[in-house]
């Protein structure tokens, strides 16, 4: 967009897409990242910090270019407290769906945002999938969808098929949520469509 108030570091084009949902102008602004879970890490502290990662890289790439704040966001898929990466390939994609089936898992999002400040927020979600077969699994990955996707499916594109309750954020668990985003957004004065309040300064 043109006069962009905020840089999104990302180079998914979901997260573009939530963006511009809420009518943010925004850049971009996205380069590679070690996220890699640190020893010990809980998965919450994990998405946090590296959203604050791409977020300050943002920041550091554009100085003196740019004085616009950053915004960045990580998620991660989990299962009794293992973080669920993109499949390496079919066969760990197999292996994540039989492990999704038939049970609830988390879907943690980090978002933070950099500027004069530093920001963050977690949105924290709960999905169940319904039992699936082994030919659903194949033909899933068939599609090509869950190859690039942590935890191996997609809940906006063929695999809500498997969703039978989400409980939290819908676009959390695609990857930018927007309540706290916009809530994020609003405290930096960054205009959104449908404008809320920040943080209570109290």
């Amino acid at each position: 967009m043109s006069n962009p108030h905020v840089l999104l570091a990302s180079n998914s084009q979901r997260r573009r897409e939530l963006l511009a949902q809420i009518g943010v102008s925004f850049g971009v602004v996205a380069g590679e990242l070690d996220e890699t879970p640190l020893s010990g890490e809980t998965p919450e502290a994990f998405v946090l910090r590296v959203a604050m990662d791409k977020a300050r890289a943002g920041r550091a790439q554009t100085a003196g270019r740019w004085e616009l704040p950053v915004l960045a966001a990580d998620t991660a898929v989990v299962v009794e407290g293992r973080i669920l990466g993109k499949p390496r390939d079919r066969a760990d994609g197999a292996a994540m769906m039989r492990l999704l089936a038939g049970r609830t898992h988390s879907v943690l999002t980090g978002v933070a945002l950099v500027g004069e400040l530093e920001e963050q927020a977690l949105s924290a979600s709960e999905v169940s999938f319904r039992a699936i077969e082994r030919r659903e699994i194949e033909a899933y990955w068939d599609t090509g969808e869950p190859a690039d996707k942590a935890g191996g499916y997609a809940i906006q594109g063929i695999g809500a098929v498997f969703v039978s309750e989400l409980r939290g954020s819908y676009s959390g668990v695609m990857g930018l949520p927007l309540f706290e985003t916009a809530r994020l957004l609003a405290g930096a004065g960054v205009h959104v469509l449908c404008p809320i309040a920040g943080p209570d300064p109290r």
